[in-house]
């Protein structure tokens, strides 16, 4: 339990980071603070595009009416 915590504001302390190099960066930060800006954005979207996928892979039932075409 101790551990989870641990690795977990661990987690919180490295995303932090990450949104102030990107807010840095937009504001005309140093080289380095550019790069770590846009590895940030890259695990940003690959995070998105895992959680977006992951939900079309479940084969789960869909709440929407079976008439309904929207996605």
């Amino acid at each position: 339990m101790t551990m989870m915590v641990l690795l977990l504001g661990i987690a919180v302390l490295i995303a932090a980071a990450g949104l102030g190099a990107v807010i840095w960066a937009a504001r005309g930060g140093p080289r380095w603070v550019r790069g770590v800006a846009k590895a940030t954005t890259v695990a940003a979207e690959l995070a998105s595009s895992a959680t977006k996928s992951g939900g079309r892979r479940s084969g789960g039932t869909n709440s929407a009416d079976p008439g309904d075409t929207s996605t």
